[in-house]
Protein backbone atom coordinates (compact mmCIF):
# COMPACT_ATOMS: atom_id res chain seq x y z
CA UNK A 1 0.00 0.00 0.00
CA UNK A 2 1.12 3.54 -0.75
CA UNK A 3 -0.47 6.87 0.03
CA UNK A 4 -0.23 10.65 -0.08
CA UNK A 5 -1.95 13.63 1.54
CA UNK A 6 -3.73 16.27 -0.50
CA UNK A 7 -6.48 18.84 -0.78
CA UNK A 8 -9.80 18.44 -2.57
CA UNK A 9 -10.14 21.40 -4.96
CA UNK A 10 -13.54 20.57 -6.45
CA UNK A 11 -15.11 18.65 -9.30
CA UNK A 12 -14.99 18.95 -13.07
CA UNK A 13 -15.31 16.66 -16.07
CA UNK A 14 -13.04 15.23 -18.75
CA UNK A 15 -13.71 13.36 -21.97
CA UNK A 16 -12.11 10.17 -23.21
CA UNK A 17 -10.88 9.75 -26.77
CA UNK A 18 -14.08 7.74 -27.40
CA UNK A 19 -16.21 10.74 -26.40
CA UNK A 20 -17.34 9.44 -23.01
CA UNK A 21 -17.74 11.98 -20.21
CA UNK A 22 -16.07 11.21 -16.86
CA UNK A 23 -16.90 13.24 -13.73
CA UNK A 24 -13.71 13.74 -11.73
CA UNK A 25 -12.54 15.30 -8.49
CA UNK A 26 -9.37 17.41 -8.62
CA UNK A 27 -7.04 16.60 -5.72
CA UNK A 28 -4.00 18.84 -5.24
CA UNK A 29 -1.06 16.87 -3.82
CA UNK A 30 1.85 19.16 -3.02
CA UNK A 31 5.05 17.26 -2.12
CA UNK A 32 4.57 15.56 1.26
CA UNK A 33 7.43 15.65 3.76
CA UNK A 34 8.28 12.45 5.65
CA UNK A 35 8.34 13.66 9.27
CA UNK A 36 8.85 10.29 10.96
CA UNK A 37 9.27 6.58 10.28
CA UNK A 38 7.79 3.99 12.60
CA UNK A 39 9.17 0.46 12.68
CA UNK A 40 7.97 -2.86 14.01
CA UNK A 41 10.94 -3.01 16.40
CA UNK A 42 10.30 0.38 18.01
CA UNK A 43 6.58 0.96 17.56
CA UNK A 44 5.03 -2.42 16.81
CA UNK A 45 4.05 -1.50 13.25
CA UNK A 46 5.56 -0.03 10.10
CA UNK A 47 4.39 3.41 8.96
CA UNK A 48 5.56 6.73 7.59
CA UNK A 49 4.25 10.02 8.98
CA UNK A 50 3.58 12.58 6.25
CA UNK A 51 2.88 16.30 6.54
CA UNK A 52 1.79 19.05 4.16
CA UNK A 53 1.30 22.82 4.27
CA UNK A 54 3.72 24.82 6.41
CA UNK A 55 2.61 26.55 9.60
CA UNK A 56 4.08 29.94 10.47
CA UNK A 57 6.60 29.47 13.26
CA UNK A 58 4.79 31.73 15.72
CA UNK A 59 1.59 29.69 15.21
CA UNK A 60 3.18 26.29 15.90
CA UNK A 61 3.77 24.73 19.30
CA UNK A 62 7.25 23.89 20.52
CA UNK A 63 6.64 20.12 20.20
CA UNK A 64 5.49 20.63 16.59
CA UNK A 65 8.57 22.73 15.80
CA UNK A 66 10.93 20.24 17.42
CA UNK A 67 9.32 17.28 15.68
CA UNK A 68 9.54 18.93 12.26
CA UNK A 69 13.11 20.11 12.87
CA UNK A 70 14.27 16.49 12.95
CA UNK A 71 13.11 16.22 9.35
CA UNK A 72 14.68 19.57 8.42
CA UNK A 73 11.26 21.01 7.73
CA UNK A 74 8.81 23.59 9.01
CA UNK A 75 5.90 22.47 11.18
CA UNK A 76 3.01 21.13 9.13
CA UNK A 77 -0.69 21.86 9.32
CA UNK A 78 -1.94 18.42 8.25
CA UNK A 79 -0.05 15.37 9.54
CA UNK A 80 -1.15 11.76 9.07
CA UNK A 81 0.39 8.27 9.08
CA UNK A 82 0.36 5.82 6.20
CA UNK A 83 0.82 2.23 7.37
CA UNK A 84 2.83 0.74 4.57
CA UNK A 85 5.83 -1.53 4.16
CA UNK A 86 6.04 -0.31 0.57
CA UNK A 87 6.83 3.26 1.66
CA UNK A 88 9.51 2.39 4.22
CA UNK A 89 12.17 3.13 1.60
CA UNK A 90 11.51 6.87 2.10
CA UNK A 91 13.86 8.49 4.60
CA UNK A 92 12.93 11.17 7.14
CA UNK A 93 12.98 14.56 5.43
CA UNK A 94 12.43 13.20 1.92
CA UNK A 95 9.52 14.17 -0.31
CA UNK A 96 6.63 12.01 -1.46
CA UNK A 97 5.21 13.33 -4.72
CA UNK A 98 1.98 12.74 -6.56
CA UNK A 99 3.68 10.57 -9.19
CA UNK A 100 3.73 7.61 -6.77
CA UNK A 101 0.30 7.03 -8.34
CA UNK A 102 -0.45 6.71 -12.03
CA UNK A 103 -3.52 6.68 -14.26
CA UNK A 104 -5.46 3.46 -13.80
CA UNK A 105 -4.60 2.96 -10.12
CA UNK A 106 -7.56 2.14 -7.86
CA UNK A 107 -7.55 4.11 -4.61
CA UNK A 108 -9.48 4.71 -1.40
CA UNK A 109 -9.88 8.37 -0.39
CA UNK A 110 -10.44 9.34 3.26
CA UNK A 111 -11.60 12.78 4.37
CA UNK A 112 -13.96 14.60 6.72
CA UNK A 113 -17.48 14.82 5.34
CA UNK A 114 -19.28 18.13 5.04
CA UNK A 115 -20.87 19.31 8.29
CA UNK A 116 -24.62 19.85 8.10
CA UNK A 117 -25.20 21.31 11.54
CA UNK A 118 -28.22 20.35 13.66
CA UNK A 119 -30.62 18.30 11.53
CA UNK A 120 -33.97 16.69 12.21
CA UNK A 121 -34.60 12.98 12.31
CA UNK A 122 -36.28 12.93 8.86
CA UNK A 123 -33.09 14.10 7.13
CA UNK A 124 -30.57 12.62 9.55
CA UNK A 125 -32.05 9.13 9.94
CA UNK A 126 -34.40 8.83 6.96
CA UNK A 127 -37.28 8.45 9.43
CA UNK A 128 -40.85 8.14 8.23
CA UNK A 129 -42.89 11.34 8.10
CA UNK A 130 -46.19 11.61 9.92
CA UNK A 131 -49.60 11.71 8.19
CA UNK A 132 -50.34 14.93 6.32
CA UNK A 133 -53.98 14.46 5.45
CA UNK A 134 -57.30 14.90 7.29
CA UNK A 135 -55.90 17.62 9.55
CA UNK A 136 -55.64 15.30 12.49
CA UNK A 137 -51.87 15.27 13.00
CA UNK A 138 -49.39 18.08 13.44
CA UNK A 139 -46.55 15.60 13.95
CA UNK A 140 -45.32 15.57 10.33
CA UNK A 141 -41.56 16.10 10.62
CA UNK A 142 -41.24 15.75 14.39
CA UNK A 143 -39.76 12.74 16.11
CA UNK A 144 -42.27 10.11 17.21
CA UNK A 145 -42.64 8.28 20.50
CA UNK A 146 -39.30 7.44 22.13
CA UNK A 147 -39.73 5.42 25.32
CA UNK A 148 -42.03 2.70 24.01
CA UNK A 149 -39.73 -0.32 23.77
CA UNK A 150 -41.77 -2.51 26.13
CA UNK A 151 -40.53 -0.93 29.36
CA UNK A 152 -42.71 1.20 31.63
CA UNK A 153 -40.10 3.41 33.28
CA UNK A 154 -39.75 5.80 30.35
CA UNK A 155 -36.18 4.76 29.52
CA UNK A 156 -34.88 5.78 26.09
CA UNK A 157 -32.73 3.02 24.61
CA UNK A 158 -29.23 3.69 23.29
CA UNK A 159 -29.11 4.23 19.55
CA UNK A 160 -32.65 5.59 19.28
CA UNK A 161 -32.97 7.70 16.13
CA UNK A 162 -33.15 11.35 17.12
CA UNK A 163 -32.32 14.79 15.79
CA UNK A 164 -28.73 15.98 16.26
CA UNK A 165 -25.45 16.91 14.65
CA UNK A 166 -25.15 15.64 11.10
CA UNK A 167 -21.98 15.19 9.06
CA UNK A 168 -18.38 16.22 9.85
CA UNK A 169 -17.33 12.59 10.23
CA UNK A 170 -14.31 10.67 8.99
CA UNK A 171 -15.46 9.04 5.75
CA UNK A 172 -13.80 6.83 3.16
CA UNK A 173 -14.88 6.41 -0.46
CA UNK A 174 -13.48 3.15 -1.80
CA UNK A 175 -12.62 1.74 -5.19
CA UNK A 176 -12.08 5.02 -7.06
CA UNK A 177 -10.08 5.15 -10.28
CA UNK A 178 -7.24 7.60 -10.88
CA UNK A 179 -7.91 9.11 -14.31
CA UNK A 180 -4.86 11.38 -14.62
CA UNK A 181 -1.74 12.36 -12.65
CA UNK A 182 0.13 15.60 -13.40
CA UNK A 183 3.51 15.56 -11.63
CA UNK A 184 4.45 19.05 -12.84
CA UNK A 185 1.34 20.77 -11.47
CA UNK A 186 0.99 18.44 -8.46
CA UNK A 187 -2.55 17.22 -8.93
CA UNK A 188 -4.51 14.10 -9.79
CA UNK A 189 -7.97 13.52 -11.22
CA UNK A 190 -10.02 10.86 -9.45
CA UNK A 191 -13.20 9.48 -10.98
CA UNK A 192 -16.31 10.29 -8.95
CA UNK A 193 -16.64 12.20 -5.71
CA UNK A 194 -14.46 12.18 -2.62
CA UNK A 195 -15.43 13.18 0.94
CA UNK A 196 -15.32 16.71 2.26
CA UNK A 197 -15.77 20.32 1.19
CA UNK A 198 -13.63 22.25 -1.28
CA UNK A 199 -10.14 22.85 0.13
CA UNK A 200 -10.67 20.00 2.58
CA UNK A 201 -7.76 17.66 3.36
CA UNK A 202 -7.87 14.07 2.12
CA UNK A 203 -5.72 10.93 2.27
CA UNK A 204 -5.33 8.99 -0.97
CA UNK A 205 -4.24 5.38 -0.49
CA UNK A 206 -4.05 2.21 -2.54
CA UNK A 207 -7.39 0.47 -2.25
CA UNK A 208 -7.90 -2.45 0.12
CA UNK A 209 -9.96 -4.16 -2.59
CA UNK A 210 -8.49 -6.96 -4.70
CA UNK A 211 -8.16 -5.04 -7.98
CA UNK A 212 -5.40 -2.44 -7.58
CA UNK A 213 -5.01 -1.27 -11.19
CA UNK A 214 -7.04 -1.14 -14.40
CA UNK A 215 -6.28 -0.15 -17.96
CA UNK A 216 -5.86 3.66 -17.98
CA UNK A 217 -8.30 5.64 -20.08
CA UNK A 218 -7.05 7.71 -23.01
CA UNK A 219 -8.28 11.26 -22.56
CA UNK A 220 -9.31 13.53 -25.39
CA UNK A 221 -6.24 15.32 -26.79
CA UNK A 222 -3.77 13.16 -24.86
CA UNK A 223 -1.93 9.94 -25.52
CA UNK A 224 -2.92 6.86 -23.55
CA UNK A 225 0.35 6.94 -21.59
CA UNK A 226 -0.12 10.55 -20.47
Amino acid sequence: MKGILGRKLGMTQVFTADGNLIPVTVVECEPNIVLQKKTVENDGYAAVQLGIEDIKEHRATKPELGHAKKAGSAAKKYVREIRSEEMMSYEVGSEVKVDIFSAGDIVDVTGTSKGKGYMGTIYRNNATMGPKSHGGSKNIRHIGSLATTGRNNGRIEKGTMMAGHEGHLKTTNQNLEVIKVDAEKNYMLIKGNVPGPKRGYVIVKTTVKNIKHVEPKALLGESKEA
